[in-house]
């Protein structure tokens, strides 16, 4: 790598002209090509591994995506399935509106596109939760077209190597990425380019001890020349999260727990969870209003929750009760205990009651 760049340098600006043919020539020879869903131009299987992939790592998405498509082989099964199955499967996963809004994207698709995906990168930013870069991606895995892309990893990449100040968040920065970003794109080779990108963001480029001795712009890069892998990319302003603090309400009948459907949008949104109320409130009265009688309540430990915005501190209390009179409300599903697995819970809410089962 070391002679490409001495070739390089032989032209003016050799790191902007020497960036993608660079990275090319070191994704095709180092790069990951075992992804479960490397191999296939397939639009559903790339958009399904687009919309898992962001915010969350590989590691945690292979498996959903494996479970995922086995129950929905192509768009037409997931448009045709309902809500509370794609939940169900996406359960887990987090960021709960990324399968809301596949799911609808999958229906919009079938409507207005005949449930064929669409080819043009303004289609494709026009379905329900695909934004810019997700949308460039899908357009080059899937039908090779040039479109460059920006997420995470990539921001730190060029952050770094070029040496762009500032959290990639602001304004300002994320302007200056998406204009350095465009100005780098090849000519061809836009599918090895574009995972390229992902790989050495994931792989070397990382936010903590980045291997810069096997990177290949290690010459080159800013940061690595001048020692400041640790400021670049600049970091997001510190702000203190707020706790919210609830009680929820375990209500058991017959080996059964009363689950009541979160409003979507908003957190859990669509998922199942347990009936709230605050944390100072008359417990027994909660579970009167909602057409219960309990003679007894028990505490069960804390369970301390991390959003983005938020800490969510969760109260549970265990009330046994009669007089279902809210069984048959759609809201409303009595789930067995020994049958968690098969309703869309979040994380937290399924660990409360996975510990209430073995108890």
């Amino acid at each position: 790598m070391a002679q490409f760049w001495h070739t390089q340098l032989m032209h003016p600006d050799p790191l902007h002209l020497g960036f993608a043919p660079g990275l090319i020539a070191w994704q095709q020879d180092h790069g990951r090509h075992d992804l479960p869903w490397q191999g296939s131009y397939d639009p559903y299987r790339i958009w399904l591994s687009e919309i898992m992939l962001q915010q969350t790592q590989v590691e945690t998405v292979v498996p959903y995506y494996t479970r995922f498509l086995a129950r929905f082989p192509d768009l037409a099964t997931l448009a045709a399935s309902p809500a509370d199955d794609v939940m169900a499967h996406w359960a887990g996963l987090g960021y709960y509106s990324r399968a809301r809004n596949l799911h609808a994207a999958a229906r919009h698709i079938v409507r207005e596109h005949h449930g064929h995906f669409p080819r043009e990168i303004d289609a494709i930013r026009e379905l329900p939760g695909i934004g810019r870069s997700t949308a460039a991606a899908i357009a080059a895995f899937a039908f090779a077209q040039c479109h460059a892309i920006l997420d995470g990893n990539v921001k730190r990449v060029l952050a770094r190597v070029f040496g762009i100040d500032g959290w990639p968040g602001e304004k300002a920065v994320e302007t200056r990425l998406w204009a350095l970003a465009e100005t780098l794109l090849p000519d061809v080779d836009i599918r090895a380019y574009t995972q390229g990108l992902m790989d050495l963001g994931a792989t070397l480029c990382t936010r903590a001890r980045p291997r810069c001795e096997a990177c290949p712009f290690n010459d080159v890069c800013v940061a690595h020349r001048q020692g400041r892998q640790r400021e670049l990319p600049g970091a997001r302003p510190k702000k203190a999260l707020p706790t919210k603090t609830i009680a929820m309400l375990i209500l058991l009948h017959g080996g059964k727990i009363l689950l009541e459907k979160r409003p979507a949008p908003g957190i859990w949104g669509g998922l199942w969870s347990l009936p709230e109320c605050p944390a100072d409130a008359d417990l027994l009265r909660a579970a009167a209003s909602l057409g219960f009688l309990a003679e007894e309540i028990s505490k069960h430990p804390d369970c301390l929750h991390t959003f983005t915005h938020f800490r969510l501190h969760i109260q549970p209390w265990l009330l046994p009760v009669e007089h279902l009179t809210t069984a048959s409300e759609p809201n409303h599903l009595w789930l067995a205990l020994d049958n968690l697995e098969s309703a869309a819970l979040p994380t937290p809410i399924r660990r409360i009651l996975e510990a209430i089962r073995i108890t």
